[in-house]
């Protein structure tokens, strides 16, 4: 395993850069197939300011915290013409790392995310949408090599929940689709044999009823801002840890659009994600627009003390908990920058316990 050692002289793009390097020696999951948030963590870290022996400290302590398993040798060539017959073979992760490698310097990063994505966004659901996590990740920072890890990572954990026929949606109000989920008696009671995200995901998909989601949604010019403002609402109704990752989702969206040739594909497939969720959220009662105007004007901490209280949080270790107080912070921040809703603030100083 190669060691990271930063020296005091480095700027803070050295400090991050040598830090994503050392983390990239290190398979996208860990044990039971859980994500890898380090790289992304540390994109955050270096945003809010974290000094460089915190980040240094903070790579060893999710390395040790999470048992990060190096990438396993690879097994054998994937090329352009078998790539697809591999999708969702997580063994495979060493073999597509290789493959997308060679596609980026051939291409460039963003050619070969904008010409690989849109037969990705069909196994959205990968990793738990995680994979599309570090994609957009990588196009924010414009990362070659993150760009070529992430297309691996979603290649290997490729998860399809059903795709699009066509089919005329039913409506614009990305709540609509969700709502149907309640319906459905087969949605309640489905088991897993281990309780993961994209395992539950998985099951959910395998019911009939699933069938018609992904069609639902009307999509148009609007349709990101609807998707952020139903992600917010979820999480405020709920501080669940699913619908966590439907807020940061919907800035992911952003950040993926340079990469993506059609974004409309990548939202109708996110939603379809998050809505296979809503059993594993436990079918939440929504927040009235009363409630929500309630909490919006609570006193409510700033965005620099919000940040300063999650790097506190990742002075304390670096769990799954404390990982994913920076994940929100850092997008609900940068979603409040462009809607300028104060229910962005509300939940961050929840989850944070400000408030």
């Amino acid at each position: 395993m190669k060691t990271l050692e930063l020296g005091s002289e480095l700027s803070r793009e050295e400090v991050l850069s040598s830090c994503l390097t050392w983390s990239q020696q290190f398979s996208a999951e860990y044990p039971p197939c859980m994500a890898n948030h380090l790289p992304m963590v540390l994109v955050i870290m270096d945003r809010a300011g974290a000094p460089a022996t915190r980040m240094e400290e903070f790579c060893e302590q999710y390395r040790v915290a999470n048992n990060l398993q190096l990438v396993t040798e690879r097994m054998a060539a994937i090329t352009p013409q078998n790539w697809r017959d591999f999708l969702g073979q997580r063994e495979r992760e060493a073999d597509f790392r290789a493959f997308f490698a060679a596609e980026v310097a051939h291409r460039g990063g963003r050619d070969a995310a904008r010409h690989y994505l849109p037969i990705l966004y069909e196994g959205f659901a990968a990793s738990a949408i995680h994979a599309f996590m570090r994609m957009a990740y990588a196009a924010y920072t414009n990362n070659d090599t993150e760009i070529a890890i992430a297309l691996a990572y979603w290649s290997s954990t490729y998860l399809c929940l059903g795709v699009a026929d066509g089919s005329a949606p039913t409506t614009r109000e990305p709540l609509d689709v969700l709502k149907y989920m309640y319906g459905p008696d087969a949605f309640r009671g489905v088991k897993t044999e281990i309780d993961l995200l994209w395992h539950n995901m998985r099951a959910i998909s395998g019911k009939s009823e699933f069938g018609p989601v992904v069609n639902m949604l009307e999509i148009d010019d609007g349709t990101l801002a609807r998707l952020a403002n139903a992600s917010l609402t979820l999480f405020a109704s709920t501080e669940d840890f699913s619908a966590l990752h439907a807020l940061t989702g919907a800035h992911w969206l952003r950040f993926i659009e340079p990469y993506s040739p059609d974004n409309r594909v990548a939202m109708r497939y996110f939603w379809q994600a998050i809505s296979a969720l809503v059993p594993k959220i436990g079918f939440p009662v929504l927040a009235s627009r009363e409630q929500l105007d309630e909490w919006r004007n609570l006193s409510l901490p700033d965005w620099p003390e919000l940040f300063a209280e999650a790097l506190k949080h990742s002075m304390h270790g670096a769990s799954e908990a404390e990982e994913h107080d920076l994940s929100l912070t850092f997008s609900a921040s940068q979603e409040f920058k462009l809607y300028g809703d104060r229910l962005y603030q509300y939940v961050t100083a929840r989850r944070l316990k400000l408030i």
